[in-house]
C-alpha cells in the first residue's frame, strides 16, 4: 500500500536511508526504551530497532502510516503508542526513554517543551525540525532568534546542532530545510530558583522582546524599586540562562518585601 503525506499532519516523508541512519546514530545513550515520533513509512524506524539491548516504541496517529508498519512488519501493533501529546509519560514509562524523530513541523515546538515538562524521563532527545526551530533551539544569547524555547529547553538541556538537511530527500519535499539537533539533560536539573515563576518571567520578557526588562516586567511586579537597577535596561534576548535563574531569585524576594 502507498502512503499519502497529509498536509495538517505536517508530514513529509524521509526517504534517504544515509541520513536515516546519521539520526539514529545521533543517539548516544543507551537508554532501556527508545520512543520515535512520527514514525511515517518507517525509514527511521527501521535502523532504530537495530540498537541492542532497547525497546523501540513509536507514536503515530495516522491510520495508514500505523497499517504500512503493520503489514510491513516494520514495527507491531503492540509497540505503537499514539499520540505523543496526549500520553501521559510517567504512566507509560517506569524507566528512562529516549525520543527521536522527523518530528511533524506544525507540532514539533509542542513536542519539545512535552519533553521539558517530562524531563525527570528523558536524558536525551534527538531529531530533525524545521531548520529555523532548530537553529532557535539552539541560540545562543544575543542572537535573534533565541527566544522562549532557547531559554526553557537550554535550562534543562545541553543542545547540539548537528547537521543540516536539503528538501530533496523527502516525499513530498518541504519548502525550507531541515536541521537535526541533539538535546542532553544536565547532570543537574534543579535550577536553584521558582521554576513557576522563571517561566512566567521568561514568557513575559520574550512576548514584548524589542522593550527592555524594566518595562515588561511591570505587569508582574508593578513599579517596584528593582525594577530602577541597570540590570533591567537589558532586553530579554541578552539574558543568558543563569542570569533569568539570577533574575527570578531576585524578583521573588522583592514581590515577598
Amino acid at each position: 500500500m502507498e502512503v499519502r503525506a497529509k498536509k495538517h499532519l505536517g508530514q513529509h516523508f524521509l526517504k534517504d536511508k544515509n541520513i536515516a541512519q546519521k539520526i539514529a546514530d545521533s543517539l548516544l545513550l543507551n537508554t532501556p526504551t527508545i520512543l520515535e515520533i512520527g514514525a511515517g513509512t518507517g525509514v527511521l524506524t527501521q535502523f532504530l530497532k537495530k540498537k541492542e539491548n532497547t525497546k523501540l516504541l513509536v507514536s503515530e496517529v495516522d491510520d495508514e502510516s500505523i497499517e504500512y508498519l503493520i503489514e510491513n512488519d516494520i514495527i507491531s501493533k503492540e509497540d505503537i503508542v499514539g499520540d505523543f501529546l496526549k500520553l501521559n509519560l510517567a504512566a507509560l514509562f517506569k524507566t528512562q526513554v529516549a525520543i527521536i524523530g522527523n518530528f511533524p513541523y506544525n507540532i514539533s515546538s509542542q513536542i519539545v517543551f512535552k519533553t521539558i515538562e517530562n524531563k525527570e524521563l528523558i536524558p536525551e532527545f534527538a531529531g530533525m525540525f524545521q531548520k529555523e526551530v532548530a537553529e532557535r533551539i539552539c541560540a545562543s544569547p544575543g542572537n535573534k532568534q533565541y527566544g522562549i524555547i532557547s531559554v526553557l529547553t537550554q535550562a534543562y538541556y545541553n543542545t547540539e546542532y548537528l547537521f543540516t538537511v536539503d528538501e530533496n530527500v523527502f516525499t513530498p519535499p518541504p519548502r525550507v530545510k531541515s536541521g537535526v539537533i541533539r538535546l542532553s539533560r544536565k547532570e543537574d536539573s534543579n535550577l536553584g530558583c521558582n521554576e513557576k515563576l522563571f517561566k512566567q518571567l521568561i514568557k513575559t520578557s520574550f512576548n514584548t522582546r524589542r522593550k527592555m526588562l524594566r518595562v515588561s516586567l511591570k505587569r508582574i511586579i508593578g513599579a517596584n524599586e528593582i525594577l530602577k537597577d541597570s540590570f533591567y535596561q537589558k532586553r530579554p534576548e541578552q539574558l543568558s540562562v543563569q542570569e533569568f535563574i539570577t533574575m527570578t531569585n531576585a524578583i521573588e524576594s522583592a514581590l515577598k518585601s
